[in-house]
């Protein structure tokens, strides 16, 4: 079966509707309290990014198809938070009643955002892993897109782009491998690389046959051709 969120190409979603100029940032007031409490959270340190986005990956089909981004983004945060033992299905039903939490020392203060939106969370390390492809190398990705890891877990290839051929446009250096990062197998950090793949290689009949698509892979997504 394809992963519900893996939804890149599919025919009759339509097309991508950028924002018209000057447009809010936010449609509504609660999205933007939706990423405020989902940051906050994470600055509770219980998490990685990797882990909360496989969270959103694992909503019931039918939720992640009806629901909102920020739907998706605030559901997933609830599911976090119980699962992780920050809170219990009681609290949210408690409208904050009790005694101080455990971990109320390490909120995200109001005047701490601002530094902390900038300074971001870099996934950046020193690998020991040796780099396998060079710039303009062609390259195909493993046919089968799911984690190598964990059946079932997260991986930032795309089912479209499974089995496709491209070539490498650089190397980003190495980064946290996402598929052992999101399950507590540690941060395993190899190549990560930006692969440029012709539209006509990922899709049978793309609508601009021409355009390229590219995408940041990691080095054990991809074989040499």
């Amino acid at each position: 079966m394809t992963r519900v969120h893996d939804m890149g190409g599919r025919f009759g979603d339509g097309p991508v509707v950028p924002d018209a100029e000057g447009a809010p940032v936010f449609a509504t007031e609660w999205h933007g309290r939706a990423l405020a409490v989902t940051l906050a959270a994470g600055a509770l340190g219980q998490w990685n990014i990797d882990v909360s986005r496989h969270t959103r990956e694992l909503l019931s089909p039918k939720d992640y198809m009806r629901f909102s981004y920020y739907e998706k983004w605030i559901s997933g945060l609830a599911d976090l938070l119980v699962q992780t033992g920050v809170l219990t299905r009681e609290d949210f039903e408690a409208a904050g009643a009790g005694e101080t939490h455990p971990l109320a020392d390490k909120k995200l203060k109001a005047e701490a955002v601002a530094g902390a939106l900038a300074k971001g969370g870099p996934a950046d390390r020193p690998s020991d892993v040796p780099v396998s492809f060079e710039t303009g190398q062609a390259v195909r990705t493993l046919q089968i897109s799911g984690n190598r890891l964990v059946e079932g877990g997260h991986t930032r290839l795309p089912i479209y782009a499974a089995g496709a051929k491209g070539h490498i446009l650089k190397l980003h250096g190495t980064h946290v491998l996402p598929d052992s990062s999101a399950h507590g197998l540690g941060e395993a950090p190899e190549p990560l690389y930006a692969v440029v793949f012709p539209a006509s290689e990922l899709w049978a009949d793309p609508e601009h046959p021409g355009d390229e698509v590219v995408l940041d892979l990691w080095q054990s997504y991809l074989e040499a051709v």
